[in-house]
């Protein structure tokens, strides 16, 4: 089987785009225009040439054969002349919008990039150890970038149009996908990548990245084995599903755990997992599977611990029903700044539930329910720490009380303007510890002195 044939699409409204360099000057901008031009022109007259059903049934090095003879004879009909470099890099436009997500998988191919912004069809920012930078990629024009999202979305059993002009998906590797299209994105169609590694980074990797000093990683673990219910508090972008991913990679093997998410993105390590994710409604607005429909679901499943994605409305109340009821263990993460806050904003989503219960009695189920408090934060500095690790000890009158066993402490700014300060010890020995040892776990005391430097 090859890929020559006789055109199988009608039409055709898919060109090709490049990465031109952005620069100021006029003639140098018209050159980027004319080859851009002709890329389109041999996109397109690509597709009149080749079977396009045929693309899934032949390997990718087989393809990129055939399409740079194609591309070979289309320059010629065309007179025109390209280097060896610049043929290649033609064809590998070409394979990229055929087989991929077009100007797109240069960004996702480049691992020092964790976020892909994308501020309607002529301008692209990237994230790069914690800071914005624009570049140069860029997509032929406003039908180009929406095609790409539609391929993205429709891949994961989603839609985006006019009447659900918002949508969130990921891409085959986890990465978080965002998308939002006109009538509601006024300059053009707004696209958002939050890319996960290849590789889940684990433990070992956040405390060699300074995000945590080693101690602090030893609680947690104990903190895991020993069945804690844990909340991982923190904005957007401080690295919450990172850190949780690392933290269930201290599960034992033999547990069954259940994960339920908006967008599935977890990359848990388990052999003894079952995944569930939500589903929004059709386009009748009926068939919607709300997270808290799949909660209530997990708890037929028989699961050993739970493990929610983020609670962001009523699914909070039975996710502490859960946590009271024998799933110790479970995981989960809220949007919040400080420890304290994490605990008001449950609060709040219990009242999203429709259930009628007092605050006095929603903050003992708290206090009853989450045992530990992880906050992590992106510093000024575009580095990710986790600020503070706190223990929810009870209940004193009508206030939830905590105690903070470790943080991180800011001293200032360097010259390069990289946030200085260092991890510290509260001095408060854990409650955890007797339920630690109970499970076989043994922590040093050195660990929670005060004066002992971490990291």
């Amino acid at each position: 089987m090859n890929i020559w044939s006789i055109r199988t699409n009608a039409s055709v409204e898919a060109p090709i785009a490049t990465l031109p360099a952005v620069v100021s000057e006029t003639k140098v901008e018209t050159a980027i225009e004319r080859k851009l031009g002709l890329k389109v022109s041999i996109h397109r007259a690509l597709l009149d040439k080749i079977n396009l059903a045929a693309l899934d049934q032949l390997p990718r090095a087989q393809i990129e054969s055939e399409i740079r003879d194609i591309v070979q004879e289309l320059l010629i009909e065309r007179t025109e002349v390209l280097n060896t470099q610049e043929r290649q890099e033609l064809v590998v436009e070409v394979l990229d919008e055929l087989l991929g997500l077009g100007p797109l998988e240069p960004l996702l191919e480049d691992d020092t990039i964790t976020d892909i912004l994308v501020n309607g069809y002529r301008t692209v920012f990237v994230e790069r150890n914690g800071l914005l930078e624009k570049v140069a990629t860029r997509f032929q024009d406003e039908k180009h970038l929406i095609r790409i999202i539609q391929k993205i979305v429709s891949a994961v059993g989603r839609r985006i149009d006019e009447s659900s002009p918002f949508v969130d998906a990921r891409l085959a590797d986890g990465s978080r996908v965002n998308a939002i299209i006109a009538p509601l994105a006024i300059d053009g169609s707004l696209l958002s990548i939050r890319k996960f590694a290849k590789k889940p980074i684990g433990m070992e990797k956040l405390i060699a990245f300074g995000s945590l000093p080693e101690q602090m990683a030893q609680v947690m673990q104990a903190m895991v084995r020993s069945r804690k219910n844990v909340l991982i508090s923190g904005g957007t972008g401080s690295g919450k599903t990172t850190l949780l991913n690392a933290m269930s990679s201290f599960i034992d093997d033999r547990e069954r755990i259940v994960t339920i998410e908006d967008s599935a993105e977890l990359q848990l390590q388990q052999e003894h997992i079952a995944r569930l994710e939500t589903r929004p409604a059709n386009i009748e607005g009926r068939g919607e599977v709300s997270q808290r429909d799949l909660v209530k679901n997990a708890l037929r499943m028989r699961p050993d611990r739970i493990i929610i994605g983020e609670v962001r409305a009523g699914e909070a109340f039975d996710m502490l029903q859960a946590m009271n009821t024998g799933h110790d263990g479970s995981m989960t993460t809220v949007h919040a700044n400080t420890p304290r806050d994490a605990l008001s904003r449950i609060e709040q989503m219990i009242g999203m539930s429709g259930i009628e219960i007092s605050p006095a009695s929603a903050r003992a189920q708290i206090a009853s329910a989450i045992e530990v408090v992880v906050q992590v934060a992106r510093l000024a500095d575009g580095k990710r720490k986790i600020v503070s690790l706190a223990e929810v000890t009870g209940m004193e009158s009508s206030t939830i009380t905590m105690q903070e066993i470790f943080r991180f402490k800011t001293t200032g700014r360097s010259e390069d303007g990289d946030v200085l300060g260092h991890f510290e010890a509260t001095g408060i020995r854990p409650k955890l510890l007797a339920d630690a040892s109970a499970a076989g776990i043994d922590l040093p005391s050195e660990l929670f002195r005060p004066e002992l430097k971490l990291g």
